[in-house]
C-alpha cells in the first residue's frame, strides 16, 4: 500500500494534519486545559487533534465522538502508533450528539470544523445537548466560517485564498458560514453564554466561539 493509501484520513479530515492538530491542543492549553481536565472532542475524525489531547490528559479523560465509523477506525490506528492505547480514550460513533449516553460530565468541549459543515438547526441540537453535559462553569470552543456581514447577507464569502485551498462559505450548503448573532440567540434560555474570540491562527480562516456553562 503506498503511503498515499496508507493516509487517506489525514487528508478525510482536511489535511495539514501537524499544523491544525497542534493548533488545537496548544490553543485548549493555553484556555486552560489541565491535564486532570474531562474532554469532549465533537467531530474528533481520526485524532488529528485527539493525539496530542490523549498524550497529555490523565488515562480515560478523553471523549472523542463522530458520525464516521472509517475515520474513528483510523483514530484507534494513530493510537496504537503513538503507543497510547493505554490512556483508554472512549471514541463512540454518534451522529445526532447524544453526548449524555456518555455518562460524564465536561470541563471542555471542542467542535473543531465541526458547524462549518452543519446547518443551522444541527447546530442547535449540538449546542442544546453539549450543555446537558457541561460541568457548571465548562467551556465549548467551536470554530465557525464567519458571515461579517448581517443575517441577511445571502451571497457566498471568500474565506481563504491560499495557493493550496482557496474556501468559499455559503448561507445554505457546506461549507457554511454564520453571523455572530445567531449564537447570541441559540444561547437564549440556555445556561450558556457566548463570547467571540475570533482569530486563534487556523490557516483557513476559521473563527474562534466559547460558549461558557454558568456556575448556577
Amino acid at each position: 500500500m503506498n503511503k498515499r493509501k496508507e493516509d487517506w484520513y489525514k487528508v478525510a479530515v482536511g489535511g495539514m494534519w501537524e499544523e491544525i492538530g497542534k493548533l488545537q491542543f496548544e490553543f485548549l492549553v493555553s484556555e486552560g486545559l489541565k491535564p486532570e481536565h474531562y474532554l469532549l472532542d465533537i467531530g474528533c475524525g481520526s485524532l488529528r487533534g485527539g493525539i496530542h489531547f490523549v498524550k497529555y490528559l490523565k488515562t480515560n479523560h478523553y471523549f472523542g465522538i463522530d458520525k464516521d465509523k472509517n475515520l474513528l477506525e483510523a483514530g484507534i490506528h494513530e493510537l496504537k502508533v503513538n503507543k497510547l492505547i493505554h490512556k483508554q480514550p472512549v471514541l463512540v460513533q454518534m451522529e445526532n450528539f447524544e453526548f449524555q449516553i456518555l455518562k460524564q460530565k465536561f470541563d471542555y468541549a471542542l467542535a473543531q470544523s465541526v458547524f462549518t459543515h452543519l446547518p443551522l438547526n444541527s447546530i442547535i441540537r449540538c449546542i442544546v445537548n453539549v450543555e446537558k453535559v457541561l460541568k457548571p462553569g465548562g467551556k465549548l470552543y467551536a470554530t465557525i466560517f464567519e458571515n461579517p456581514f448581517g443575517k441577511f447577507h445571502l451571497e457566498p464569502i471568500l474565506q481563504s485564498n491560499a495557493a493550496d485551498s482557496k474556501i468559499i462559505s455559503y448561507f445554505d450548503k457546506d461549507p457554511y458560514h454564520y453571523n455572530f448573532k445567531i449564537f447570541k440567540w441559540i444561547c437564549k434560555g440556555t445556561k450558556l453564554e457566548v463570547k467571540y474570540i475570533g482569530d486563534w491562527g487556523h490557516p483557513r480562516n476559521q473563527k474562534m466561539l466559547l460558549f461558557r456553562k454558568k456556575d448556577n
